[in-house]
């Protein structure tokens, strides 16, 4: 049985609009008047238990909705959604008890409370055990390194070290599913980083399902063997993140460090894209000419000190995608 089931999920929202109208023959008023935004329209797929899923998609396209519902903060209009066998919005309580949520703009630590506190007062709000709250603040402070600041107030932290706490604070209780979204908006280099290794640590060694947005495709790259795209509210891809890079990410580029400048190589439909002193940088399509018949061709009329392939990044491929250039999208 999946652990996440979602079904012809489907969620709208009234926009209210004022219009001018009159009240007699003297007196202006605004009457509303309101019209539907489709925020999430159709949509449907299965996660399995400890499975690392990316949920993907342009600004407004659904994604936070979706995760709102997913953990109960907002009803379905329509279709169905079960998580471990409850429908979150129905049973909130036994539901909260199951999974964590972060979510990058928002906290659930005390401003003005050392973090510390803050954990405390988790524990007593889920009835943690106090030999088990004690052995996750041990070894969530050691990946994440707290110790540093568990007992500076919470308004008085980093970005990056608030981010670590409000982690810390969604899996005290040992949930099974983590909700994540954009958790490393804002975040210097080393601070996403420390964030990526420890999500992969506790998917790894507790086996935990984690469900992830984020603009920063580093994060999906690193994390999400699997990718859910969504646009204008319905998904559009699911499957394999190297599928759809492969599918879809046909421009590769092949770069050439020459042991001269005397002779540049030329080869039908590849182009030269940039140049630095000897380091040339071609672009080829995977589907008409190989890497390695490209490779043996330059090799032939050049000499060569070091050459590498580079294959396209997400964005870029993503960004083709959601632009209308990438045809033939693997059905959901």
């Amino acid at each position: 049985m999946p652990l996440i089931e979602v079904e012809h999920l489907r969620k709208t929202f009234i926009r209210a609009e004022r219009r001018p109208g009159m009240l007699g023959a003297f007196q202006s008023l605004f009457a509303r008047s309101g019209h539907e935004i489709i925020a999430v329209d159709d949509v449907s797929f299965q996660i399995a238990a400890g499975e690392m899923v990316g949920y993907l998609g342009p600004n407004g396209a659904g994604k936070s909705t979706t995760l709102k519902m997913l953990t109960g903060i907002l009803t379905p209009t329509a279709g169905r959604i079960a998580v471990g066998g409850i429908m979150p919005h129905r049973r909130r309580v036994d539901h909260v008890k199951r999974i964590g949520v972060v979510f990058g703009q928002r906290t659930q630590l005390w401003w003005d409370l050392p973090t510390i506190d803050s954990f405390e007062l988790l524990r007593h709000v889920y009835r943690i055990p106090l030999d088990r709250y004690r052995e996750n603040v041990r070894i969530f402070g050691k990946l994440l390194d707290l110790e540093p600041f568990l007992n500076t107030p919470v308004r008085q932290l980093s970005l990056g070290q608030r981010m670590r706490a409000d982690l810390t604070a969604a899996l005290l209780h040992d949930p099974t599913i983590l909700f994540l979204d954009e958790p490393t908006i804002g975040l210097d280099v080393v601070a996403r980083e420390r964030i990526r290794e420890f999500l992969l640590e506790v998917n790894r060694k507790r086996g935990m399902t984690i469900v992830l947005t984020s603009h920063d495709l580093a994060d999906i790259t690193r994390l999400c063997p699997r990718v859910v795209l969504i646009d204008c509210g319905r998904v559009i891809y699911d499957g394999a993140l190297e599928e759809l890079r492969r599918r879809h990410g046909r421009r590769r580029t092949l770069v050439v460090d020459l042991a001269d400048s005397a002779q540049l190589p030329t080869v039908p439909g590849v182009a030269l894209l940039r140049r630095e002193g000897l380091r040339i940088w071609l672009g080829f399509d995977r589907d008409t000419i190989s890497a390695a018949d490209l490779i043996a061709t330059v090799a032939a009329q050049c000499p060569l000190r070091d050459l590498s392939v580079e294959e396209p990044e997400v964005e870029a491929v993503l960004r083709a995608i959601y632009q209308g250039a990438a045809v033939d999208l693997v059905p959901a």
